[in-house]
């Protein structure tokens, strides 16, 4: 097996346990939070497709499919459109409500795709391209994606965590 299928192997187990949690839930349900100061399942996938969407874009060298393909406007949410969610504040995760689960299923299936894509376009030695010199050492593409992958399955987890806690009330 090549890497890059193992690559996409897992982004494709992250997006199973994104539609387990995500699935069938009200808007209502999605936007709640278990504290004041918790994260939604609405702002933990949101926030999980972004960070995926701005990093494989940049090392693909593609615009993102949040503004590409109009989901910046579908969402119109009250935040700059570059926002992905790092750092924010409870007030601004708070903002990041969605009226269905199709919507943000959506968004994320449209990134999963071009995700995919990428990586069934790369050769093993692609991963070894240095994409970000700003740390030491410089970071590969490789790092980048696995960078990701960690990300989003640890948001993806604490969605489904928050979907049984939720489903427990």
């Amino acid at each position: 097996m090549k890497a890059t299928d193992v690559l996409a192997d897992a982004f494709g187990r992250i997006r199973e346990v994104v539609h387990e949690s995500v699935e069938g839930l009200s808007a209502d349900e999605l936007g709640a939070r278990l504290d004041p100061t918790a994260n939604s399942i609405a702002w933990l996938v949101w926030h999980l497709t972004r960070v995926q969407d701005d990093h494989v874009a940049e090392v693909a060298e593609r615009e993102q499919v949040w503004t590409a393909q109009g989901w910046a406007a579908r969402f119109d949410l009250p935040l700059p459109v570059e926002e992905t969610g790092y750092g924010h504040t409870a007030r601004q995760v708070g903002s990041v409500r969605v009226d269905s689960d199709a919507l943000l299923l959506g968004y994320f299936d449209a990134v999963h795709e071009r995700t995919v894509a990428f990586l069934h376009g790369l050769a093993a030695t692609d991963l070894d391209r240095v994409v970000d010199e700003r740390w030491d050492p410089p970071v590969t593409l490789g790092a980048r994606l696995v960078s990701v992958l960690a990300d989003d399955l640890q948001h993806a987890g604490q969605a489904a965590f928050v979907r049984g806690a939720l489903r427990r009330r």
